[in-house]
């Protein structure tokens, strides 16, 4: 027979905790749609604010916002209502949207680190390299690169034959999870998804690893402790959700399929799905010195004295 819905059954250990787990997840979707939000207005409404950096921060906290609203309410629903079926192409375009966003986070975060490259290494072209029009293309070949890369891997899945059963080990629908459930060759499939996966995965990643070589070479030139330490905090925040964002997401999407398991799969899912969302804000938020250590005036000042 062929499957017309799925159900979402993520973290079976926990089944038993649906009121705790509701709760806690409620409060993380609000802090995350809170802060993620206030960001996203604050870049907006403060002139101070409008700079190329924090012109991609807003970019990044709006996915942020887009993509737990992507899942969560639909783990929520299932928590508080039982309502643990999901259609099958409601499950699709799930998949479709999520890992849609996730490539253009892994793209923007890559952008960030190509800006903190000019802001520090060419203080003086700062202004003349990252223009306006400059960095709007950037953000929308993002956003473009990042819609257009799932849309073969969801494709091929979504017409792959489905016969039973139809419980996904996930709590919400990806493509390794949806492809343990096929009853046909999936070698075809297997092949996209790595591919897919490993280049915009490796793409964004060897551009930040590049960025952040220059970046470190260049503070290291800077004679004074105290001028390396504020060189540096002009990109701490971005190296540090890098730090939790590419990690797990390398191993999920990179991974061989031999390796495959739902219950590791779902915890290191919870790291860039709900984690680096709720994190970003208080990232971004808790150094009052990144609002006025990102100008790059403030960069060119400090390497010109030194």
């Amino acid at each position: 027979t062929h499957v017309t819905e799925f159900i979402l059954f993520g973290f079976p250990s926990l089944q038993n905790y649906h009121i705790l787990l509701s709760c806690v997840f409620l409060c993380i979707y609000l802090f995350t749609l809170s802060g993620n939000g206030f960001i996203f207005c604050l870049v907006i409404f403060d002139r101070h604010l409008h700079t190329p950096m924090y012109f991609f921060v807003s970019n990044l906290s709006f996915i942020d916002m887009t993509y737990t609203s992507v899942t969560i309410p639909k783990m929520l629903a299932k928590f508080l209502m039982n309502l643990d079926t999901i259609s099958f192409t409601a499950c699709f375009v799930q998949m479709y949207i999520f890992l849609s966003l996730v490539a253009t986070e892994c793209y923007l975060l890559a952008i960030m680190a190509f800006d903190r490259y000019i802001a520090i290494c060419s203080p003086l072209h700062y202004q003349t390299i990252m223009t306006r029009q400059l960095y709007i293309i950037l953000s929308m070949s993002a956003w473009c690169g990042g819609f257009a890369a799932p849309i073969v891997v969801t494709i091929l899945a979504f017409k792959l034959p489905y016969c039973g059963p139809n419980i996904l080990y996930h709590y919400y629908c990806d493509n390794d999870p949806l492809l343990s459930l096929a009853c046909a060759d999936l070698s075809l499939n297997i092949a996209a998804g790595s591919f897919a996966g490993a280049f915009v995965i490796l793409l964004s990643f060897s551009v930040i690893l590049i960025s952040y070589t220059k970046i470190i070479l260049t503070i290291l030139r800077i004679s004074s402790k105290g001028g390396r330490k504020k060189t540096f905090s002009t990109c701490a925040s971005h190296f540090t959700v890098v730090s939790i964002f590419f990690l797990p997401i390398m191993f999920v999407y990179i991974r061989p399929p031999a390796l495959y398991s739902s219950d590791v799969d779902s915890l290191l899912s919870m790291l860039y799905t709900v984690l680096t969302p709720m994190m970003n804000p208080i990232i971004y938020s808790m150094r009052n010195k990144d609002v006025k250590n990102c100008f790059p005036e403030e960069n060119r000042l400090h390497l010109y004295q030194k």
